[in-house]
């Protein structure tokens, strides 16, 4: 399997005729292209082209290194979890952890999140309008429930890695997630039952 970077799958897509985000089949096309790559959570967090943050901005996706503070009584946790902040929280921070469902069901809550976004340019400035409330209240955002997870900023062990927009579904399926005391078939199958 041949490892590519975002910025050699956003240029052979982009060389294909996608724009990144922009329709469901470019999305399809960028999801597929990650699917078939590989590389590791620890060379994005050092990627010379990682846009390193020192805060989380609601709405906006992130990469990080994480080591809860009740590991030892969690049945299981991602080291590397990707996320949408979704609310503040003392001491840190709520989020929406993409690792936990598996990759179809990721790729239908992402597909509803791309309703909230602020803008259609998938730039810069483009995030999600996004809460708690919101998440809970709507049906459609249902496989949200195993994913919604509270991170505390002391526990962070890296920068956050912040994704842009037009790299949402790139993220989203590149073999990221490093679960610890479980396999991902068993994280995704207890959130399955979760929804």
């Amino acid at each position: 399997m041949a490892s590519k970077t975002f910025d050699e799958i956003l240029a052979q897509g982009v060389r294909s005729g996608q724009l990144p985000a922009r329709t469901q089949t470019s999305r399809d096309w960028f999801r597929n292209a990650a699917r078939t790559t590989s590389v590791t959570p620890e060379a994005v967090v050092r990627g010379e082209r990682a846009k390193y943050k020192n805060r989380t901005t609601i709405g906006k996706m992130y990469l990080f290194n994480y080591d809860p503070k009740t590991k030892d009584t969690l049945p299981y946790y991602d080291r590397y979890p990707l996320i949408f902040p979704v609310e503040r929280a003392p001491g840190g921070f709520y989020g929406i952890n993409m690792h936990y469902l598996p990759l179809t069901l990721r790729a239908k809550l992402m597909d509803k999140l791309y309703e909230l976004s602020t803008d259609r340019r998938y730039d810069e400035k483009t995030k999600l309008k996004i809460g708690y409330q919101i998440l809970k209240a709507a049906s459609r955002f249902a496989p949200f429930k195993p994913t919604f997870k509270r991170y505390l900023s002391n526990h962070v062990r890296s920068r956050f890695i912040e994704i842009s927009s037009s790299e949402w579904d790139i993220a989203l399926f590149l073999p990221l997630e490093r679960f610890a005391k479980a396999s991902k078939t068993k994280v995704w199958a207890d959130s399955r039952r979760m929804i």
